[in-house]
């Protein structure tokens, strides 16, 4: 016998104030879901994720939850008013013997629960939520945005614990990998109706892709149509006779439906626009160390950054790569060693706090009132790489209307923010991009235009994220900060960076070590072989390195074959033939260490 359904929203109709967001919606979450709810900003994630937990009204429909079925939600600004401290916020409706749940789900996010409300953090209190939901354990979890303040570490903490639930759960997230580790079908808003396909969101690009291609078809088909009935009208002496006037009227239909189709919202029109170039050596830094009391941030960390090298800080939350980033660009100073900045450098910095918003400015005065966007005597211009232009043509390029260019910037979802902060960085040249978190709250399609713009941007980018699918497709190099002021230079990105140290996931790499207490010495046990534990995994993980270090010089290889390369991208030859150099060397190392290990083994 079928079981009935967790939830069923049937002919969902809502409007605020304007075009409606959803017209005669349906949907259904069937026992053991793992669903992805995707779509552009804007789209009504959000709002639809609310109308499931009933938190919003639709104008019209039905939402129906099973019998019995219990609903949780965790929304991405939980109100904890009334809550002492975020273990009570998180443990509220709990037994008094379930504690213990909190207590693990704080554990691994990465909160304390003894934290007053008063002082915590917005990203302190986007944990406890999502704390509260994992211990209530309910039948169906609806998560908006779980990722956005985890380091790489809880990421992968939530991950493990979704993955063995048996819960329903409908996820909307930014992280690729996430969804892709997690999701076995996808709803997709679009223009106000929802598509479900039984596939996760590894398959949906592509299948949105064709969608988008069929409709492309449809419209040309279409529009071709309309174009031959018109000249038949305008030209045939017959259109005016009354057995002709059907064909008329049916001109007239396939006008109305070309009006009644909604145009798919594009990307924003973002642009990046080096400035003069920067002199070949950007940062140069020589045995920094930096302390805050008696927590040790960095020690010992030398570092040469050149001009267009594209730079990732990884690292737990906590353990300093926001001060790393801002002794790198001298924003702070290191206690001991030194920093030297190349010459030439214009900085462009997009901040994880959005701190350079005022949520109290309209997007009008934000970008008006910015110095280095003003536009003498003109109060209604802009000045975008050097030219003028109109502020509300600017903002349109950026995907807000022209009713948004009087709204406050606090009444912005957190994808458009970013959206605005970009406006802000892109109207002006740089060749030093410095991004802390930028991926938060940005839909799919924007990070995809972010990663083209950053690929072929002349000049240099610095880099803080927890999105692993963001970092492997930017990054060159990884500074993986480690804890107890280790930080260590790997090249390539996120996942060059794991097969280096021979990991499958981030928190093998991390010291656990409790506050207040020394940390252990690792033991190097010898094995039979004799071994250690450490050379013996290095032993093992070496083969599989020489593999992809020989496929990459392969693929350089064949790049380089290409005779007009350095005529036709002269920037891009010498990068490739850089990396080939660098990858050659690796592998005479990585032959050379796995030589003297299989050697000490046999002997």
């Amino acid at each position: 016998m079928a079981r009935a359904p967790l939830l069923q929203l049937t002919d969902i109709s809502l409007t605020f104030g304007g075009d409606p967001v959803f017209e005669d919606l349906s949907l259904v979450v069937q026992t053991g879901d793992r669903l992805a709810l995707v779509g552009r900003n804007g789209s009504g994630k959000s709002t639809l994720m609310k109308v499931m937990a009933g938190l919003v009204e639709p104008d019209s429909g039905a939402v129906i939850a099973g019998p019995g079925v219990s609903v949780g939600y965790m929304e991405q600004e939980p109100d904890l008013s009334g809550f002492e401290t975020l273990g009570d916020f998180a443990a509220h409706g709990l037994d008094p013997g379930e504690m213990y749940k909190v207590e693990r789900a704080g554990e691994g996010l990465k909160f304390d629960p003894a934290r007053p409300v008063a002082t915590a953090s917005g990203g302190e209190r986007r944990r406890a939520a999502l704390a509260r939901l994992m211990a209530e354990e309910p039948e169906l979890m609806l998560l908006d945005e779980p990722t956005n303040h985890l380091d790489i570490e809880a990421i992968a903490w939530l991950e493990a614990e979704l993955k063995s639930t048996r819960t329903a759960f409908v996820i909307i997230s930014h992280d690729r990998a996430f969804l892709r580790n997690l999701t076995r079908a996808t709803l997709w808003i679009d223009r106000g109706a929802v598509r479900r396909q039984e596939i996760g969101f590894e398959g949906f690009e592509a299948w949105r892709d064709q969608i988008w291609e069929e409709e492309d078809m449809q419209r040309h088909k279409l529009n071709r149509k309309i174009k031959a009935e018109a000249r038949w009208a305008v030209e045939g002496i017959s259109a005016r006779r009354k057995r002709n006037q059907g064909r008329v009227r049916a001109l007239q239909d396939l006008r109305a439906e070309r009006s009644a189709q909604i145009t798919r919202q594009g990307t924003a029109a973002m642009a990046l626009e080096a400035g003069p170039k920067s002199g070949r050596k950007v940062i140069e830094a020589t045995g920094v160390a930096k302390k805050f009391g008696d927590k040790q941030i960095l020690r010992d960390f030398s570092i040469t950054v050149q001009r267009g090298d594209r730079i990732a800080l990884v690292g737990p939350n906590g353990v300093g790569k926001t001060t790393l980033l801002n002794m790198m660009i001298g924003k702070e100073q290191p206690d001991t060693g030194e920093i030297k900045l190349g010459t030439n450098l214009e900085l462009a910095l997009f901040d994880q706090a959005r701190a350079q918003l005022d949520g109290n400015m309209t997007l009008w005065e934000s970008l008006t009132g910015d110095p280095d966007m003003r536009v003498s005597g003109k109060a209604d211009q802009v000045l975008v790489r050097g030219q003028p232009k109109h502020v509300v043509g600017y903002l349109k390029e950026f995907l807000f209307d022209e009713a948004q260019a009087r709204a406050p910037v606090r009444s912005l979802s957190g994808g458009e923010k970013a959206r605005l902060l970009l406006a802000k960085i892109m109207a002006r040249s740089s060749n030093l991009l410095v991004l802390d978190e930028p991926t938060n709250d940005l839909d799919v399609e924007t990070l995809d235009l972010m990663q083209e713009l950053l690929s072929t941007y002349d000049g240099t980018v610095l880099l803080v994220s927890h999105d692993r699918d963001f970092l492997d497709r930017v990054a060159a190099t990884t500074i993986a900060m480690e804890g107890d002021g280790r930080a260590t230079v790997y090249a390539g990105g996120w996942s060059d960076y794991l097969a280096q140290r021979g990991q499958d996931d981030f928190s093998d790499s991390v010291v656990k070590s409790k506050p207040g207490k020394a940390e252990p010495k690792a033991e190097k046990k010898q094995s039979a072989s004799g071994l250690s534990f450490t050379e013996k995994h290095r032993l093992e993980a070496l083969p599989g390195e020489i593999e992809r270090l020989e496929a990459e010089i392969g693929k350089l290889e064949e790049l380089l074959s290409d005779a007009e390369l350095f005529t036709r991208e002269p920037v891009k030859f010498q990068k490739a033939t850089d990396a080939l150099v660098q990858r050659h060397e690796k592998l005479q190392n990585a032959e050379e260490e796995w030589m003297a290990l299989e050697e000490k083994a046999q002997g």
